[in-house]
């Protein structure tokens, strides 16, 4: 039996804070433990009383006066699109036919993607996210590559093989039955193997026929404990095309609906310009709207009205993520500083605690894996992330003057990164440290 303790400031959330002084939403203590064994957590709560549950002999890792949170959760990016993020001048169409296809076009080499993915995963947790929903390029061998390299460092990450079959360059495109076959085949490979988990991931529409709709309608019909990701509402000209290619559809999100695709574990990213009787099905159905806001200012596409999203009657279920490559940054902290500038800019305000459950538990809860990931609650994974608020100059400055946990965290919202990363760990081991540089 490994026993770890972490000592520090500890914070996690039970449920959304509603307002900037709503502390009732979550468990913070000053002088904060976390005691791990054998990679899930078995104890949080005040230092001196996690100690006295502890061992002979337990390990003590102190953090202090840093934060320990849980791990955070990255709810829609794009694993091959490493070396594209950063690209001048387009928006979603011309963004995949000018960059996004050639890329992908790339892993058709296994050995390239085995690098990709190894790098990809590498950045992810220096940026301290624990957790992906990635989605990989066409060919099995991206997505073999991915899990691999996920598996190796124990980590719990979602990801799919894309499929798509037309509309895109012979380089990236299957076949409604090749499509399916290797679906079926990773999922067979990969599915709950340690803690990796399977997404069914049609591209988005315009990239699939009626046929391989289908097919992605059947896998999950077979495969009902599966994800479902795809995309939905990023652009006008997107929207257009698709009710071209599918001329009997009420809207964009009917066709998702008409092939069996809605559902409590399906994601859709982006959701900019829904309708209210798309809204209306999505929420109904349990389906998840991914909010990927330095990717949507970035290509031009709008403004995700996360509040009103909320907010109304029938309220939808939201993640957030970074969507890289057209998201420009790999860190949930940058992601978030962008987002309450989108949602300002809708005359809204989400105040800095609601940001970090909506990075943590939110997105946990947005995967239905809040019992696995996104809290230190005893029984999860110990997935964790350790923050310095004082990293920089400008924010030890800033610190000076600091008087709430709430001006903290909008602090590490605003002027964060990787350097505020102090540590990560992943099933209770640490790893950045040993991350190259």
């Amino acid at each position: 039996m490994k026993q770890t303790l972490l000592r520090g400031r500890t914070l996690s959330f039970l449920r959304f804070p509603e307002t900037i002084d709503d502390l009732s939403a979550c468990r913070y203590e000053e002088d904060g433990g976390v005691l791990i064994v054998d990679g899930k957590i078995a104890a949080t709560g005040a230092f001196a009383d996690v100690r006295a549950k502890a061992g002979e002999g337990v390990k003590i890792v102190d953090h202090r006066p840093n934060l320990i949170l849980p791990g955070f959760v990255d709810c829609h990016v794009h694993m091959p699109q490493m070396q594209v993020i950063a690209s001048y001048g387009a928006e979603l169409l011309d963004w995949l036919n000018n960059y996004t296809f050639p890329e992908e076009t790339k892993f058709r080499d296994a050995q390239h993607g085995r690098r990709i993915a190894r790098l990809f995963l590498d950045e992810m947790l220096r940026q301290g996210t624990t957790t992906v929903v990635a989605y990989c390029s066409v060919h099995k061998a991206s997505a073999e590559a991915f899990f691999a390299e996920s598996h190796a460092r124990n980590m719990l990450n979602v990801a799919g093989k894309v499929m798509m079959d037309r509309n895109a360059p012979e380089g990236v495109l299957d076949t409604p039955q090749s499509g399916y076959d290797d679906t079926k085949a990773l999922i067979a490979e990969w599915h709950r193997k340690g803690r990796q988990h399977y997404a069914v991931t049609p591209r988005f529409a315009i990239t699939s026929t009626p046929e391989q709709m289908e097919m992605a309608e059947a896998l999950m019909r077979e495969h009902p404990d599966l994800h479902m990701q795809t995309h939905l509402s990023e652009n006008h000209a997107e929207i257009a095309f698709t009710q071209e290619l599918y001329p009997w559809s009420k809207d964009y999100t009917d066709v998702y609906d008409r092939y069996g695709l809605l559902g409590a574990k399906s994601l859709f990213g982006h959701c900019i310009h829904l309708s209210e009787r798309e809204a209306d099905a999505m929420s109904a159905s349990g389906s998840v709207a991914v909010f990927c806001p330095t990717s949507n200012l970035f290509l031009g596409s709008g403004l995700f009205d996360y509040q009103r999203f909320r907010k109304r009657e029938n309220p939808l279920r939201i993640a957030a993520a970074t969507d890289v490559g057209g998201g420009t940054n790999y860190s949930m902290l940058r992601t978030m500083d962008e987002g309450y500038k989108v949602i300002a800019l809708n005359g809204e305000k989400l105040n800095p605690l609601a940001s970090f459950w909506q990075i943590t538990r939110g997105n946990a809860e947005a995967l239905s894996l809040v019992d696995k990931i996104g809290t230190l609650e005893p029984g999860t994974d110990a997935d964790i992330t350790i923050l310095n608020s004082s990293t920089t100059p400008g924010m030890r400055l800033r610190m000076e003057t600091i008087e709430t946990l709430a001006e903290e965290l909008f602090l590490l919202q605003t002027l964060g990164d990787d350097r505020t990363v102090a540590e990560v760990y992943v099933a209770g081991e640490p790893l950045k440290a040993s991350l190259p540089v």
